[in-house]
């Protein structure tokens, strides 16, 4: 005796419809992977097109490219159509963070390369969203428009092919190499089919190319691309399939973008992105005063710092006329440090897992830098004023430039951990935390040697 499961297309569609109208995407996920792929077309097929297309982004990657393939080529073109638009955007981008990451799969490749064609970098960025890139991801500066060519084809067969596509790109030069699935092969130039006989096949000419995942961040992969002079590094998803390409001049934009944000933000403001004079001075004024309120909330550890040891700075006045010094090398200490640690981010030399490792170098760094001021500041001090003085000085500098360095070069690791801008975790916030630490240890070290 058969026996099979009924499922009622009425009742379904009520589910589907009231979900929708709920945005309760999580549980619609779970429904339709209940369906199978017949009944997945007809509830597609049944909504409007707005509708539609958020329950195909529903679907994981492997039963949407099979549900697409099925669909008739108008249905195709609708949902396309369908999916870019910002209501389908809006829905998805509405979602947290964490609840989009686990509900939002990449689309197929095939599909993901029809969404984007045609699109301006504005659409392109917003519909990153569909195709489940976070912000900063290369996914969401990609170009779209790449020509490619298959491996068994013949060279007199891939000029034929390309030719029409050469006036719709600026980077035309460059082919790409992929299988039926769009799975990257390898890629090629233009020039290379004049010099070789037409009737070789592609796969004979074709040689490696570095690439980027749609998920990395989009400066990682730019730097890559500049420092191996990629006019075009292809983008590829999960699977290893073509979905876009990140051309030179855009890595270029890219790097130079975000030098501008490390340089402003480094001296405690926002980039502009335009010119000065041009630039209105409420917004001038925008981008400066949230740094300045937020140390001067962190200046007022020090005034609390210099209440709690008034006694031994009443006791010892001369030991006032160092503040200035103590500060500034603590400072300049772990301004130093942080801004080494943040390039070596930048490069990859340093990963968030070697955060020990950096903090235990700082240390010995900061605490060599100190020996070196501390024997200088003995001297000196020693001579100018008497010897406890320039013991505290010198003891103090030890100290403080084995923390500030620490400090310094912790803060950025800790930064790219929260997936924050490590310029913003740096200079700022440091010389805020390190004049504060700068003073407990200075007037602690004042108390010990003293003997109060």
């Amino acid at each position: 005796m058969f026996t099979f499961e009924y499922v009622d297309f009425s009742t379904t569609s009520l589910e589907i419809r009231n979900r929708l109208a709920n945005e309760d995407f999580q549980s619609l996920a779970t429904l339709l992977r209940s369906l199978d792929l017949g009944q997945l077309i007809k509830q597609i097929e049944a909504l409007k097109t707005t509708d539609a297309a958020i329950l195909y982004r529903l679907l994981d990657k492997d039963r949407a490219l099979a549900v697409f393939q099925d669909l008739d080529s108008v249905v195709q073109a609708e949902l396309i159509e369908s999916l870019q638009q910002e209501a389908v955007v809006d829905a998805f981008a509405a979602l947290e963070p964490a609840d989009r990451v686990a509900l939002l799969d990449e689309l197929p490749a095939t599909v993901a390369a029809q969404l984007l064609v045609g699109l301006d970098a504005h659409q392109r960025h917003v519909t990153g969203v569909l195709l489940g890139y976070q912000d900063s991801s290369v996914g969401r500066v990609m170009s779209p428009h790449v020509i490619t060519t298959q491996p068994d084809f013949t060279l007199e067969q891939t000029l034929e092919r390309i030719t029409p596509q050469l006036g719709a790109t600026e980077h035309g030069h460059i082919i790409m190499v992929v299988d039926s699935t769009r799975r990257f092969l390898g890629a090629l130039r233009l020039s290379d089919l004049l010099g070789h006989p037409r009737n070789l096949p592609i796969s004979a000419i074709s040689r490696e190319l570095p690439t980027a995942q749609g998920s990395e961040t989009d400066i990682q992969a730019a730097r890559r691309a500049v420092d191996r002079h990629l006019d075009l590094m292809p983008v590829l998803d999960n699977e290893g399939r073509l979905i876009g390409a990140l051309p030179l001049s855009d890595a270029i934009d890219l790097l130079e973008d975000a030098e501008e944000s490390r340089t402003a933000r480094s001296a405690g403001s926002e980039p502009l992105y335009r010119p000065y004079l041009g630039t209105p001075l409420r917004k001038l004024v925008r981008a400066r005063i949230v740094w300045l309120l937020v140390l001067a909330i962190g200046a007022t550890l020090t005034v609390k710092v210099l209440a709690t040891f008034e006694q031994t700075l009443e006791s010892m006045v001369v030991l006032s006329l160092f503040i200035p010094l103590i500060v500034g090398i603590g400072g300049n200490t772990g301004n130093q440090a942080a801004t080494t640690v943040t390039r070596a981010l930048a490069m990859g030399d340093v990963r968030v897992r070697d955060l020990g490792r950096v903090v235990f170098r700082e240390v010995r760094i900061g605490a060599m830098l100190g020996l070196c001021l501390g024997a200088i500041a003995l001297i000196i001090a020693s001579v100018a004023f008497d010897l406890k003085v320039g013991l505290i000085i010198g003891m103090t500098l030890i100290v403080l430039c084995a923390v500030a360095a620490a400090v310094g070069g912790a803060m950025p690791i800790i930064g790219k951990f929260f997936n924050a801008d490590p310029a913003v975790f740096s200079n700022p916030f440091i010389s805020t935390f390190v004049d504060a630490a700068g003073l407990i240890v200075y007037l602690s070290v004042a108390v010990v040697v003293l003997g109060q």
